[in-house]
């Protein structure tokens, strides 16, 4: 059985332990879901839902400090920034319960023959299942949760054993902003009763954000018994420096693109891949700069760089690095780790035949390269299994849409970083999974777009 329980990766402290769900506890959670959709979610109009969603976006502001110091406990994400993760997630419900009527509106269609009319009317599917990570517990629930309870899809939501605290604050917002019972449950599961709640015939989608190895189990299961799933996995971003003129901002963008969440995002640039005549002096400012913040509590006023997420997740990088090192990479800068806290690494020299340029780093830890022109920067930043997003940066216009659309990747951020908006669609391609969150598109996978055909 999976365990629930937080460790605070800052001190080592372990808080209470969740006991993981019982079989006939999972059924009853299935159960409570199918029957607020065959209830709620069929007899309530889209004002009403959207007035509930608000209302969470609401209490996520009103508990803005107590939602932000759990994830700090749980996964150690620094305060300031666990503070603005809150916040953009209540700013992702009040999107969807501002564009909810618009973008759920009936699509007239225009008719190629014959009399009468045609329109499509979206409508819900039924109870999905969320399967959320630890390193945004509060963001990659809004993402799902907002636009699907807006359409009237109910929830069960799965999530990462090491957040429990977050997962019960999140179900309590829900119950508290008016929702009934079965729109939005929480469950402490194991992967095995997941296997046996995907199979069941009242579950009709899942949505998973984790690593491919979870995708692949997932999606295999959901196969098996033709559920739709939509996959957001893991990510190596390339940031590609073609031109700028402002280095010092184009470092600093590096920086925060690389070491936001302690360096624990799927999409944070992780290759950075500059051109010939700019590398050098991009390597001696960028490993200046990355290396400056000392990774500290997460608690304290200014930290920049916490503790990585677990002892484990310390002991991964950490083999990651030193595998890349005897394989051949040269170390530019690397700070000596102490237990969780791990110092930002800078890495070149990397090539194709290493595994570190294939692998995801999930950590501070860049690799730099450089290229002798535009078409070899292409044709690096596209040789990954990945392609979840990417960042260009050029001075030339013309050329910065020539690129973009020849970069293999779900998103594709000219000059900047951290320009992430509800409104923007969220996802990729390849090994990086399929379906989109945010934005219109983030509503539209777990929908029936019923056609409505009528004569006269």
């Amino acid at each position: 059985m999976s365990e629930y329980v937080v460790t605070n990766p800052a001190t080592g402290a372990q808080g209470a332990v969740f006991p993981p769900a019982t079989d006939a506890e999972l059924d009853a959670a299935l159960g409570s879901a199918d029957t607020a959709h065959r209830t709620w979610s069929r007899t309530s109009t889209l004002a009403e839902r959207t007035a509930l969603v608000q209302r969470v976006a609401e209490l996520h502001v009103e508990r803005r400090e107590a939602l932000a110091e759990i994830i700090v406990r749980e996964m150690g994400k620094p305060l300031d920034q666990a503070l603005g993760e809150v916040d953009f997630s209540g700013a992702i419900y009040s999107y969807y319960a501002e564009n909810g009527e618009k973008f759920l509106a009936d699509e007239q269609i225009d008719l190629l023959d014959g009399e009468g009319s045609a329109f499509v009317r979206r409508s819900s599917l039924g109870a999905l299942l969320g399967i959320m990570p630890w390193n945004f517990p509060y963001y990659q629930v809004a993402r799902f949760a907002g636009p699907n309870l807006v359409l009237g899809n109910t929830i069960l939501l799965k999530h990462a054993g090491q957040c429990p605290e977050s997962a019960a604050a999140i179900e309590q917002i829900f119950h508290d902003a008016g929702f009934p019972e079965g729109a939005y449950v929480n469950i402490y599961a194991s992967n095995e009763q997941i296997a046996e709640l995907i199979a069941d015939p009242r579950l009709v989608g899942v949505s998973l954000t984790g690593s491919e190895r979870a995708g692949a189990a997932v999606a295999e299961v959901a196969g098996r018994n033709l559920k739709k799933v939509v996959l957001e996995l893991g990510g190596s971003d390339p940031f590609i420096l073609l031109s700028t003129d402002d280095m010092d901002a184009t470092v600093d963008a590096a920086v925060s693109g690389r070491i936001d969440n302690n360096g624990q995002a799927c999409n944070a640039a992780k290759r950075f891949v500059v051109l010939g005549d700019l590398y050098e002096d991009f390597l001696a400012r960028f490993t200046a700069k990355l290396t400056q913040p000392t990774p500290s509590d997460p608690m304290a006023d200014g930290t920049v760089l916490g503790p990585l997420s677990s002892a484990l997740a310390a002991d991964r990088l950490d083999e990651q690095v030193e595998r890349a090192i005897a394989q051949g990479a040269t170390v530019v800068a690397r700070g000596e780790r102490s237990g969780t806290y791990f110092p930002s690494v800078v890495l070149t020299g990397v090539t194709a035949q290493m595994d570190a340029h294939h692998e995801e780093f999930f950590g501070p830890v860049a690799i730099v390269y450089s290229v002798p022109d535009e078409a070899a920067a292409v044709t690096l930043a596209n040789d990954t299994p990945f392609g979840l997003g990417s960042y260009l940066f050029s001075t030339d216009s013309e050329q910065v849409l020539r690129v973009a659309d020849q970069i293999e990747a779900g998103m594709v951020f000219v000059n900047g970083v951290g320009l992430d908006s509800p409104e923007l669609p969220f996802g990729g391609i390849k090994r990086s999974g399929f379906g989109r969150e945010l934005g219109r598109f983030g509503i539209e996978e777990f929908v029936n777009r019923k056609m409505i055909r009528i004569l006269k």
